[in-house]
């Protein structure tokens, strides 16, 4: 992936938990999450108990929590059933061949267990049965995020004011106050050009978010540039607002509307799908001018948020910032 240059003209705390390493920019009180860790395990009463079942129900080889079927060997050390088949059939801890045993009774003791959301350091109060709190943990909107960044493969997770830290230190993306912009993409022999990204840009209005995405791919036959917006929050709240974006030039203009997506969803996702401002490579050169053998297209654009009348149930715009 090659990332190219942009010129703009505008008007931890590190937490291991469940085998994960997330970032949050400040910390939280939650021992009322951590109580429930106690007061809410049926079967074992104290936490020394509840810990040790817990331990119980981790597989030795990938330390993750087990769920049925969970295997066990002839001297009952148990492991996951996905582990199973990478020791090839033989218990990690005695080396005994493993069988197809079953261990009912762990699996009968997991399904007595309630235990917190894995994100309860993040501020998540719920609690559930051992066999729901994975599904839950997968939805969960207190989960971290993942970078948003595109230019490369970024594996940083955490809260956004961390990924906006994270983005601005790390990454040396460009930082833009206001919910308006005008913005110049350049590229010398573009027709060269198959794949692209030009830096990410990170706007901050109406106490929120919102990450500009550019960049040039082939879609079907032909290459096409491609523009659009992310929210950085869950999709619920993303839902709250409008972006447009519009190149123009030689008396013409194109516009998009749309909603920005969430960074829950990827940046792969978002392009594939193509939820975006999509400029065919030929028409992207007419609005650059000149002989066309440059890039130079300037896209303008603004946010808004989208307020609903109680009367009529109708969006009006809310363009202040």
């Amino acid at each position: 992936m090659e990332t190219e240059s942009m010129d703009r003209e505008s008007s931890t705390r590190s937490i291991p938990n469940d085998n994960e390493a997330y970032h949050f920019s400040s910390t939280k009180n939650h021992a009322g999450a951590a109580a429930a860790v106690v007061t809410n395990i049926v079967g074992p009463t104290s936490t020394a108990a509840a810990t040790s079942v817990y331990e119980l129900l981790e597989c030795p080889v990938c330390t993750f929590s087990m769920y049925p079927p969970i295997h066990q060997c002839h001297n009952g050390h148990t492991l996951c059933s996905t582990c199973k088949v990478r020791v090839h059939n033989r218990c990690p801890t005695c080396r005994q061949e493993l069988g197809d045993i079953r261990c009912l009774a762990l699996e009968k003791v997991a399904e007595s267990l309630e235990l917190p959301c894995k994100y309860y350091n993040l501020g998540c109060p719920e609690i559930f049965p051992y066999y729901s709190k994975l599904k839950h943990e997968s939805l969960c909107n207190f989960r971290p995020y993942s970078c948003p960044y595109a230019g490369s493969e970024c594996g940083v997770v955490g809260d956004i004011p961390f990924l906006v830290s994270h983005l601005r230190d790390d990454h040396k993306v460009d930082m833009h106050a206001g919910s308006t912009f005008n913005h110049r993409y350049v590229k010398s022999n573009p027709r060269e050009v198959e794949n692209a990204t030009w830096m990410l840009t990170v706007f901050q209005c109406f106490g929120q978010y919102f990450c500009l995405h550019f960049e040039a791919f082939q879609l079907g036959m032909g290459p096409v540039y491609m523009a659009f917006l992310r929210f950085m929050g869950d999709e619920e709240e993303a839902r709250s607002y409008s972006y447009s974006l519009e190149v123009g030039g030689s008396g013409r203009k194109l516009t998009w509307e749309g909603t920005p997506r969430s960074i829950r969803d990827s940046h792969r996702k978002v392009r594939d799908s193509n939820d975006g401002f999509i400029i065919q490579r030929n028409m992207a050169l007419f609005f650059s001018g000149g002989d066309r053998k440059e890039l130079k297209l300037r896209i303008t654009g603004k946010i808004w948020i989208e307020q609903h009348s109680p009367d009529s149930g109708l969006c009006i715009p809310n363009l202040s910032s």
